[in-house]
């Protein structure tokens, strides 16, 4: 019965994802972004509140949401960064940010404040960049030098705690982590020898042609497919799936590439329209206020933690590239995080390692990060604001087009 969806629940968590749009629309100056709004929503028709509806209500489609938040973000990774100097300073700073991460939740681990030690660790080092995009693109932030190494701090703070949490964390074990590995490594090269076969013509290369728009949207239905194939790999969502999302994400923007010119706003569309959102809304309801209540100053402990385990290296890794002002915005989207921790947190509870208080901690610090970050990066920001010839710009990562 857990996998029921309950319409009443899903309709209040529509009306919320709503009603956030439309503030961020009537008050575009208002420094809070729409995901905060998304889980301050979701506590308020949970069940610490109003009691509309419980996390377990739409737990299904959320974790399809998730899925999409993932999707999405590998989506927007362009690989050729890790080779450029601001991939290589990302996974420098990404690196000193895990030393520093085990040596202070080693210490924590010693005095008895924490069990959960690998968890913990990780989910200091972790960037959302999927839960920054829609801001950063909003603002402005991903053009240029800055734009490049925000998304590179972004991509390597998503994709390598990802990577280490389904290895090492993984509910069904290395092997199987493994094993998703190859299985979308040989997705890659299934999917490359298909675009050549469509490259060079013949009646496939006719359908899917014919077929990216008006009632057929096949490119879109496959993408849908492969994500879904990908969440429903095991009877409750795992983040071996979450990886697999990431990844299938970057093999399928290098796999489109001018097939489906439109295919990314299509899972803009489909995505930021109905699942992203959800996905939040269900992270505020199931989000365990009394615990936090009980517990203020372990939040405010993660708080800290984060900025400084994951923010502090950028600003030293950074300096003499960028100037102080967009070294603190890196530093501060760096230390955003929250899909990833609410899935070690899962991870931590289910197997009973981490302490139910420190899970509910380390989530509520995530929401702060979300609520606060992004904010004091937007006002850090002093160019002036955007003009319509940057609507036409490219994938993030490469330049407008020029004319």
């Amino acid at each position: 019965m857990d996998d029921v969806v309950s319409l009443d629940t899903l309709a209040a968590v529509a009306g919320v994802s709503l009603v956030a749009a439309l503030v961020v629309g009537l008050f575009p100056r208002l420094p809070v972004p729409q995901v905060v709004l998304l889980l301050a929503g979701g506590i308020l028709i949970g069940p610490d509140v109003l009691a509309i509806g419980a996390a377990h209500d739409v737990r299904v489609l959320a974790d399809v949401g998730l899925g999409f938040v993932f999707l999405l973000a590998g989506y927007e990774v362009d690989l050729r960064l890790v080779r450029e100097d601001a991939g290589r300073r990302a996974v420098v700073s990404w690196g000193v940010s895990l030393l520093l991460a085990a040596g202070v939740v080693g210490a924590l681990d010693a005095a008895g404040v924490v069990e959960a030690y690998l968890p913990v660790s990780l989910g200091l080092t972790t960037t959302a960049l999927g839960t920054l995009l829609p801001v950063l693109r909003d603002k402005g932030l991903l053009r240029g030098p800055l734009g490049r190494h925000l998304l590179a701090t972004g991509a390597v703070g998503e994709l390598f705690p990802v990577l280490a949490i389904a290895v090492f964390l993984g509910t069904q074990g290395r092997l199987a982590a493994l094993a998703s590995l190859a299985a979308v490594g040989l997705l890659a090269v299934v999917l490359a020898r298909l675009r050549r076969g469509v490259s060079g013509g013949g009646r496939l290369a006719g359908v899917l042609g014919r077929g990216q728009g008006e009632t057929a949207q096949i490119t879109l239905r496959g993408t849908i497919l492969l994500l879904l194939t990908l969440v429903a790999v095991t009877d409750r969502f795992h983040l071996d799936a979450v990886l697999g999302a990431f990844l299938a994400g970057m093999v399928l923007r290098r796999w489109v590439g001018d097939a489906d010119p439109v295919l990314e706003s299509k899972l803009d569309a489909i995505g930021y329209g109905f699942f992203v959102p959800l996905f939040f809304v269900y992270s505020g309801m199931g989000l365990d206020l009394h615990s936090i209540g009980e517990a203020p100053l372990r939040l405010l402990l993660f708080l800290v933690l984060m900025l400084l385990v994951r923010g502090g290296p950028v600003l030293l890794v950074y300096r003499g590239v960028l100037p102080a002002r967009q070294r603190g915005q890196v530093a501060l989207v760096g230390a955003t995080a929250l899909p990833v921790l609410v899935a070690l947190a899962e991870i931590g509870l289910r197997s009973g390692t981490m302490l139910p208080e420190n899970a509910a901690a380390l989530v509520g610090a995530g929401a702060v990060t979300v609520l606060l970050f992004p904010a004091l990066a937007v006002a850090l920001d002093r160019r002036p604001p955007r003009s319509a010839a940057h609507s036409v710009a490219g994938p993030v990562g490469t330049p407008p087009p020029t004319t």
